[in-house]
């Protein structure tokens, strides 16, 4: 009898001992997989997590990791069937295997599967700032734009420092019209992101939105036509719509020709968050109101609006740059206020 028991803990042990074995296997398989992939080097990567699959076909992060990577590699279906396996183990990257699933799905052209998916998600997890911002982006491609709005409120509300959503949702006000909303959007978007090649684009996209209706008459220089949407006009930022374009002719305006680009850029800025705090009433709420105006106006009545401008505008203008680094005090000020 002791025989027996003895003879049963050492296969026990025995298989114990040779499934932590295979488990760090394949946890090492996968991270060298990783760090392929990290350095685009799909097919090594793809080849690494088969031999982790190999060992242990039902792996959760093996089968999440060889998803994504066929998904980089454009490879969609095979994303697929490897997700399919981590959401039918419903157990660790469940939430990452939704969300790559339904991309591939979109980049099949099966983009109504794809929201389908997106809102069992959200079913299933809660609020979750990476789901609802990928559902925002097919109804962005769909040109679904209130839907999409919708959506990214949601991710901006579940994750305020998610600099993609107010990046998206700015090129979603743009094409809604809405010039003061893409511009909070943008100015959020820059606050968080001040120094990427995207921060280029939604730069001049925020320049784009001051000046879009103001052009100067062929026939007579020295008049500015102003070219105004009633529909907008009429809106709650229909007030900060009028002051928005005054502020884009403001550049030909005899008393401004002296100033820098730079000087302008501030005065303005200033102007513009100050008229929409002034805006503000107790009826105003949601994501412009209760969200980016608070921030901006007491950003534009602190001593911190030049910092502020330059730094925000750092990807596009060589002078933002070299006044930070003149600056750096005043920078380290503009963070500690922001902390406060």
């Amino acid at each position: 009898m002791k025989n027996m028991k003895k003879q049963i803990l050492i296969l026990g042990f025995l298989l114990f001992s040779t499934f932590i074995y295979s488990q760090t296997k394949v946890d090492s398989l996968v991270e060298i997989g990783i760090q392929y992939h990290d350095s685009g080097q799909f097919d090594k990567a793809i080849e690494t997590y088969k031999k982790a699959l190999m060992i242990n076909p039902n792996s959760a992060i093996a089968n999440y990791e060889i998803g994504m990577t066929y998904m980089y590699s454009k490879d969609y279906k095979n994303s697929i069937k490897h997700c399919d396996i981590v959401i039918k183990l419903n157990d660790k990257y469940l939430l990452p295997a939704y969300i790559t699933k339904a991309s591939c799905l979109d980049n099949l052209g099966k983009t109504k599967e794809s929201i389908k998916l997106f809102k069992k998600g959200i079913k299933k997890f809660g609020d979750n700032h990476l789901l609802y911002y990928n559902l925002a982006l097919n109804y962005y491609k769909s040109k679904e734009y209130d839907k999409a709005e919708k959506a990214l409120i949601n991710a901006i509300n579940t994750k305020p420092n998610h600099a993609s959503s107010h990046l998206l949702l700015g090129n979603v006000m743009i094409n809604k019209n809405q010039k003061v909303q893409s511009l909070l959007c943008l100015h959020y978007f820059l606050f968080l992101e001040p120094n990427s090649e995207r921060s280029k684009t939604a730069y001049y996209l925020l320049e784009k939105q001051i000046s879009g209706n103001v052009k100067a008459d062929k026939d007579n220089p020295n008049q500015i036509n102003i070219y105004l949407d009633p529909d907008q006009l009429e809106s709650e930022f229909g007030n900060a719509e009028m002051m928005l374009f005054m502020l884009g002719a403001s550049k030909s305006l005899e008393e401004n020709k002296d100033k820098s680009e730079e000087e302008l850029f501030i005065e303005n800025t200033k102007s513009f968050f100050k008229i929409l705090g002034e805006f503000k009433k107790e009826e105003n709420t949601g994501l412009w109101w209760d969200f980016y105006i608070p921030f901006f106006d007491n950003i534009a009545k602190s001593d911190h609006i030049d910092t502020y401008c330059y730094y925000i505008s750092q990807s596009s203008n060589s002078k933002s740059t070299d006044w930070l680094k003149n600056n750096n005090n005043k920078l380290k000020d503009f963070g500690a206020w922001l902390k406060k």
